[in-house]
């Protein structure tokens, strides 16, 4: 029979293995629970959305109400205001959709609440598009869709540039400024809602879309929890071999 090529560990270094095993085996299994968690919130997340989505639109929050908006409460709220589109204050900005790449067309509306919002008219394939396109700015316009909050910041890699008027987000408060709008700006936009009946602005585009990958992740994590559990089992065997073969 052969010997082995060592002999037993001591009992201090398998102390040591073991408890960095356990260590790796909390560490791992506490992941995979805060990954389950992060689904149960993720569902909820999505369940609240479809809700505010699919509700009948509410007046679009005014300067009372700012301060307490957030992502969390207030992402998708179909809203509803009635204003005069300011067609000379528009800004374009980058949008990938199902139609192409092109652009987000953003009209502020002053609203007759006394505060402006801006408007996310839809897609349009180039800057050179005309904003006043589809407007009578003498006349009332009711605008329904889906609250949105500023996108601050710019795109992937890509900071907004204000002064050469390329937004890769829609940055409320970066347009407001660029575009020289007074009076109390709304620190959200509304993404209009309806179909398009040709020609352009095509509104309506809005993906209401979360990824939800915290299953797999979950699961990745309690499998590596698993396998340090199965290796130190395998440890233990293999030292136990080790010591009845000395004895």
């Amino acid at each position: 029979m052969r010997k082995p090529d060592r002999g037993p560990r001591s009992v201090g270094s398998l102390l040591a293995l073991g408890l960095a095993g356990l260590a790796l085996f909390a560490l791992f299994v506490s992941l995979g629970v805060w990954q389950i968690e992060r689904r149960a919130w993720k569902l909820d997340l999505i369940a609240v959305v479809n809700e505010r989505v699919a509700a009948h639109a509410i007046p679009a929050p005014g300067p009372a109400n700012w301060p307490k908006l957030s992502f969390e409460t207030d992402e998708y709220r179909h809203v509803a205001a009635e204003g005069r589109f300011l067609s000379a204050k528009s800004a374009f900005a980058l949008a990938s959709t199902d139609l192409g790449s092109g652009y987000w067309l953003m009209t502020p509306l002053r609203t007759d609440r006394g505060f402006t919002v801006l408007v996310n008219r839809g897609f349009v394939p180039s800057r050179d598009f005309d904003p006043t396109t589809g407007l009578d700015e003498k006349e009332t316009s009711r605008v329904t869709g889906l609250l949105r909050m500023s996108q601050t910041g710019g795109g992937f890699l890509r900071d907004n540039d204000p002064v050469a008027g390329r937004w890769y987000s829609r940055d409320v408060a970066g347009i407001a400024k660029a575009e020289g709008i007074e009076g109390p700006v709304a620190p959200y936009f509304i993404d209009a809602a309806g179909m398009s009946e040709g020609g352009y602005p095509v509104p309506g585009l809005t993906v209401v879309s979360f990824r939800n990958s915290h299953l797999i992740y979950a699961i990745t994590w309690f499998a590596l929890a698993a396998m340090v559990l199965a290796g130190l089992a395998i440890l233990w065997r293999h030292e136990r071999t080790l010591r009845m073969g000395a004895s």
